[in-house]
């Protein structure tokens, strides 16, 4: 009863605040900007430099806070946190009047749907996992479509017929990237071999290890691998050294243009391509429909067709087998090519 009570005040109170805005003469996302402190940005483990997909999503708020005007307040977890932990983080945000409150990566799911159930006035956003809550916006990717592409990219690029993928952890969204990857490789050169390999088996420091990476690379490279895609967060940038002192070898990056990345721009001429996931869209798109009044709650899925993932092109190298990529981007996109979630 008293949580029906809660919701009835703030529908009361939206209403007021938003009849004394007209009359103001101001728009309905200003006066709604003056109801809370902005946004709450909660990082995974590697924070905001890990060159991939906390980056994006920081991205997406720095675009909203010049577009919109909106205050930014961030957050980073760390190495061995607790369920409890992250949701102190979220729930310091909500306390403090952040709207909406946004964690960043699958980690964060239970926590979100807990704390979300205390604050029912407040938006929340998660990245990479489909919590429950009716004031819960949850930001799905379609890693395995992506990285299909990726595969293909790996196959045509390969000279030795053997590639390589590094996963940071072994869990279930890890193993969407995998599976399109592997896909991807074998419908472009069936004769490819594909190594997998993960960091870790169940341990978040593998998205945040990059000594980790450098040496699992390593390994693959003296075994022959001339491609090799990693999926490991801060962790690859681990990786991509390792392959920037091999002569002939890609790397493949991941979420972010990893090219483009200034804290990576020693090694650029050795990344091939990345998975880009538009994090920083699905944040924005957040961002605005809270400014806007009208929250966006429920399941929001950012693929292949909505130009929610897609292959970077920088550094040109793979202009040269780009009618292929786009091919098989058709053929996924046209329904003609299902791609796997799972290995």
């Amino acid at each position: 009863m008293r949580r029906v009570t809660r919701i009835a005040a703030a529908a009361s109170a939206t209403v007021v605040l938003a009849l004394t805005a007209t009359a103001c003469g101001q728009s309905f996302a200003e006066a709604n900007r003056a109801k809370h402190a902005g946004v709450g940005l909660a990082f995974d483990i590697g924070g905001r430099d890990d060159h991939s997909f906390n980056e994006a999503a920081a991205r997406g708020t720095e675009n909203a806070r010049k577009d919109l005007g909106v205050n930014v307040k961030m957050l980073t977890a760390k190495n061995g946190e607790t369920e409890a932990d992250r949701e102190q983080r979220l729930t310091s945000f909500a306390e403090a009047g952040y709207n909406p409150v946004i964690g960043v990566g699958f980690a964060y799911s239970q926590s979100v749907q807990n704390v979300a159930e205390d604050f029912p006035e407040t938006t929340f956003g998660v990245v990479d996992a489909v919590p429950t809550g009716k004031n819960v916006d949850a930001m799905v990717f379609a890693e395995h479509e992506g990285s299909y592409l990726a595969g293909v990219a790996a196959a045509l690029k390969s000279k030795s017929h053997k590639v390589g993928f590094i996963g940071g952890v072994n869990n279930a969204l890890i193993q969407k990237f995998q599976a399109g990857f592997e896909q991807g490789v074998r419908a472009t050169d069936p004769k490819a071999e594909v190594v997998s390999q993960y960091l870790y088996p169940n341990n978040d420091k593998g998205f945040n290890d990059p000594a980790a990476a450098k040496a699992k690379a390593a390994g693959m490279l003296d075994s022959g691998i001339d491609v090799i895609y990693s999926a490991a967060g801060q962790s690859g940038a681990g990786s991509i050294e390792a392959i920037s002192k091999r002569k002939g070898a890609w790397a493949i990056g991941v979420d972010s243009d990893q090219y483009q990345q200034a804290g990576l721009a020693k090694y650029r001429d050795c990344i091939l391509t990345s998975v880009v996931k538009n994090v920083d869209v699905a944040v924005y798109d957040l961002i605005k429909s809270v400014e806007d009044g009208k929250p966006l709650t429920g399941i929001h899925a950012y693929d292949l067709k909505k130009n929610g993932v897609k292959l970077a092109t920088s550094g040109g190298f793979i202009k040269d087998i780009q009618p292929q990529i786009d091919a098989a981007r058709k053929k996924i996109v046209e329904g003609k090519v299902k791609v796997k979630e799972t290995p």
